[in-house]
This record gives structure tokens, C-alpha cells and sequence, in this order.
């Protein structure tokens, strides 16, 4: 059994199958599919695209470093500069009557302990002198011994009548006298050797020679002035000149580091004294700084010292942090959409751990630690965090 297949047309009337359908319809469908594709693509296109227009406007952002200071201990230090010397200088001269040196026992730079000869001085003639006294000191002594005898055979012979009581008080007084010749002997002999003592020069305390001014052959007395030149213990100090307001901040006991001109090394040591007044032509004082002896601590050189004169907590930068301009100094700072925020801060101590800052920050900044000089205010950036140690 045949069927045929049968549409209708426009009209309403059947069309036998084959037959073509009006021109009109197949326009409308070839376009319709038309659309359709262009409007796939497009959106492939978009949903393709998005992705990278998004990548390209993160990767224009600048990158910078920040980091979150917090806050650390900050020593407060004071820079001041003077000259070396012995903590406690001994000048060494001639304490008695003097003569010619005949031998200088040490050299600048030794050590002496408390009493040892620096220096002898002729005492031929003095020697003498003692050599005498003591000889007459052993007459009076052995008047004084026959005064005593005669004294004692007086007594045993006033008994029977020989002698009279006045006989006995007079060798009573001859005896007495023998016997204070005897202590004024003695007393002179006592202190001629005392003076003879006293030629040889002897250091009053242990100690480092610093100067010697004595050569043997040379004619010294009294008047010829400091032969010799010690520091007490060896121990050395730097007087350090500081103004007015910084020695107001000092205290006793501060430590300090002093560094020698022309030295590598800094020398660790601490206040001692603070001046109590002040030099009213320069406003300045002394800040007296013990240190231990050392062979590159020579007296009368040139020192710088870094005084410690307390310590405070505080947020430390690095230099690159700090920016300056005619408003003063600043850093930058990110908000909570990683924008850049001008920061004005003031600086404090300056070392070579970096920068304090004494006001401005409170230390859980996300602050930018370089390129700032290439930010703007307000500007967006893409935030990396800066490696524990680098």
C-alpha cells in the first residue's frame, strides 16, 4: 500500500511530496541558523578572552616588598669624640736631696710594682756620712757602758763610806747623759739612712711607665721637676667632650665603645665620672670613659666613643624604607586594599641596624620597604612579603 507524503502550502492546500517550498520559509531558517552560530562564537570568544584581559590588567600592577616592622629594642647612643689618657697619672720626681743618676732601671711601657726602683742615684758620699754616723754611735754607746759601770761600783762603795751620796747622783747624771748620746747617735744615723733612701727613685704604686725624662749622668734635685710618668694599674680612660644637653643624658656606669683614630679595633668600657660643671666658653663637659689597658691605647692620642645612654622600644626600618621630601620624611604604607597611604614619621637613632622611628608608626604597618620613590599615593599595587633574613 502506497502513502504520500503531504504538507500544506501557504495557503492551506496540500502540496505533494517533492515538491519545493516557498522561497520565503528557507530564507527564514538559514538565517535563524545563521544567528545562532555568531552568537556561539561570541561567547566562546568572551569566556576565551576574559581570563587573560583579567591576567593582563593584574600584571600592570607594581610588585613591592613590605614588611611589618613591629617593635624591637632600640639602644638610645650618643657619638662623642676626645683624648686619651691615664685614668690616674702619676708623676714621678726626686724626693730627696738628690745627685748625679747613675743608673735608670726601666724603659716607657714596663710594668713596676709598688715601691721598685726606677732609678738610682750616686750615694758614695752619703754612705760615708752613715758609716760615720754609725761609728759614733757605737762611742756613745760604749761611753754609756763605762757611765753604768762606774755608776754601779759607786753604789756598792756608798755603803761603807767611800762615796757619798752626791758622788752617786753625779755619776747617776754622767750615766744618763751617755745614754741619751747614745739616742742622738742613733737618731742621726736613723735618718741619714733614711735620705739615703730617698736618692733612689721608686715608684709610688704598681703601675705602666708612661714617660721617662732621666738619664744616667744627669745632676737631679729637688727643683728638676717629674722624671718619670705612670698610670696607676695601667688602667686608661677617654675624656670625651659632649655638649650640655647630650651630658644631661649620661649616667655613671653607661657603657661605651671607643675606637682610636686610625685603629680598626673598638675598645669596650664604661662611665665613670660625669663632669660637674661646665666650660662656659663652650658649653661643653667631660664624660670621663675607664678602659683596660691595651698597647693601642697610647695617652694623648685621638678616640671616638658611642655612649649608651638608654634604651627604648621602637619600629626599625631599613634605609630604603624612608622617603623625604620638602613636607619631611615619610614612608608608605598599604591599606586593606593594597593601596599606597603616605605615612609621615619622625626619625630617631640612625645605626648600622637601621633606622628608629621615634613617632608615626605604631609597628603593625604593612610598610614598603623599597621602590617608594616610584608610588604614588592612592596607587594599587600587588603586595609580596619580605622573606624572614633577607
Amino acid at each position: 500500500m502506497n502513502y504520500e507524503s503531504r504538507t500544506l502550502g501557504e495557503d492551506g492546500r496540500l502540496l505533494l511530496d517533492g515538491s519545493p517550498a516557498p522561497r520565503s520559509r528557507r530564507w527564514w531558517i538559514v538565517g535563524a541558523v545563521v544567528l545562532l552560530v555568531a552568537a556561539l562564537t561570541a561567547w566562546a570568544i568572551h569566556e576565551k578572552s576574559a581570563p587573560v584581559a583579567a591576567q593582563s590588567s593584574a600584571t600592570q600592577l607594581p610588585t613591592v616588598t613590605f614588611a611589618i616592622p613591629g617593635r624591637k629594642p632600640i639602644a638610645r647612643t650618643i657619638t662623642a669624640t676626645g683624648s686619651l689618657a691615664a685614668k690616674r697619672e702619676m708623676p714621678v720626681g726626686i724626693a730627696g736631696e738628690g745627685g748625679m743618676i747613675s743608673r735608670v732601671m726601666v724603659e716607657p711601657g714596663q710594668w713596676v710594682g709598688a715601691g721598685q726602683v726606677l732609678a738610682t742615684v750616686d750615694s758614695s758620699v752619703q754612705t760615708q756620712t752613715a758609716a760615720s754616723l754609725a761609728a759614733q754611735v757605737n762611742v756613745a754607746r760604749a761611753d754609756a757602758a763605762i757611765a753604768q759601770s762606774e755608776l754601779d761600783r759607786g753604789k756598792s762603795l756608798v755603803g761603807r763610806g767611800f762615796i757619798s751620796k752626791a758622788d752617786i747622783e753625779r755619776l747617776t747624771a754622767t750615766r744618763d747623759a751617755a745614754a741619751a748620746r747614745v739616742n742622738v747617735a742613733q737618731a742621726s744615723l736613723g735618718e741619714t739612712r733614711a735620705r739615703n733612701g730617698r736618692l733612689d727613685i721608686r715608684a709610688p704604686e704598681a703601675g705602666l711607665v708612661l714617660t721617662r725624662a732621666a738619664e744616667p749622668g744627669q745632676i737631679v734635685s729637688s727643683g728638676s721637676g717629674i722624671l718619670f710618668r705612670m698610670a696607676k694599674g695601667g688602667e686608661m680612660e677617654l675624656r670625651a667632650l659632649l655638649s650640655e644637653a647630650d651630658l644631661a643624658t649620661i649616667h655613671e656606669g653607661a657603657s661605651a665603645q671607643v675606637t682610636p683614630i686610625g685603629s680598626p679595633r673598638a675598645f669596650t668600657g664604661f662611665v665613670w665620672q660625669v663632669s660637674p660643671i661646665i666650660d662656659a666658653s663652650t658649653r661643653q663637659g667631660i664624660a670621663r670613659i675607664q678602659l683596660s689597658y691595651d698597647k693601642d691605647l697610647r695617652p694623648g692620642g685621638f678616640a671616638a666613643a658611642t655612649i649608651v645612654s638608654g634604651s627604648s622600644e621602637a619600629p626599625l626600618l631599613p634605609n630604603s624604607a624612608i622617603q623625604s621630601d620638602d613636607k619631611g620624611n615619610f614612608v608608605y604604607v598599604l591599606n586593606a586594599q593594597n593601596k599606597v597611604v603616605r605615612r609621615a614619621v619622625t626619625i630617631g637613632d640612625v645605626s648600622d641596624n637601621g633606622v628608629a622611628i621615634a613617632s608615626g608608626l605604631v609597628g603593625n604597618e604593612r610598610v614598603v620597604l623599597s621602590a617608594g620613590a616610584f608610588l604614588n599615593p592612592g596607587q594599587k599595587v600587588v603586595p609580596v612579603r619580605q622573606k624572614n633574613g633577607s
